[in-house]
């Protein structure tokens, strides 16, 4: 796992473009301000990009990959066609399936299901309807992750009107661990089934 994947706070900044078909992100370490890694939409079918400036862009597949600056990936985010509810893989730089997010029916604000490789429940990744936070969540409560839009810790300059958003994540979830790439990944499938 690389080592950027271990840090506990990054800042995930929207790339903006007038007319754009293909989403992109920088991921800074809030710290150093430096980008320690990229995540784009590469090789996106004609027809997608046709749906992207369309009412039926939510529907529409992706393929987010997220590279260290070098070009190494590290992650794949995707997902097909989706005509109602979403479900979202999670593959690691040797393209194995790490993880999916199975979005759940009827949630108010935003909820998926965090499963592993396998198909079994790690935890659940909630939403709040009232504001733009967002929250990993075992069964028994504990909290893993948070994404939010506001962080007063960073200055104004780098938020704009584009979907920037806060990662946190736990001390409690162990560097190296497999859960890091998927709370990673979340960002991407929030912004891309939710926010789009």
């Amino acid at each position: 796992m690389h080592q950027a994947i271990n840090k506990n706070l990054f800042f995930v900044k929207e790339h903006v473009k007038l007319f754009k078909a293909a989403n992109s992100f920088d991921i800074i370490d809030p710290e150093s301000k430096q980008t320690v890694l990229l995540c784009q939409e590469e090789n996106l079918g004609f027809f997608t990009k046709i749906f992207r400036f369309t009412d039926y862009k939510r529907m529409t597949p992706f393929n987010m990959e997220i590279k260290t600056p070098e070009g190494q990936r590290i992650l794949t985010v995707r997902r097909g066609v989706s005509f109602f509810l979403s479900s979202v893989e999670v593959l690691d730089e040797r393209n194995q399936l790490i993880g999916k997010f199975k979005q759940k029916f009827f949630s108010i604000g935003g909820k998926f299901e965090v499963l592993d490789g396998s198909e079994r429940p790690l935890c659940m990744l909630k939403g709040k309807w009232t504001s733009w936070d967002f929250k990993f969540v075992s069964n028994d409560g504990k909290e893993f992750a948070t994404v939010t839009k506001r962080w007063s810790g960073i200055g104004k300059e780098l938020f704009t009107s584009a979907d920037n958003y806060i990662l946190q994540i736990s001390n409690d979830v162990p560097a190296d661990h497999p859960l890091r790439l998927l709370i990673l990944a979340a960002v991407m499938c929030i912004d891309l089934v939710l926010k789009e």
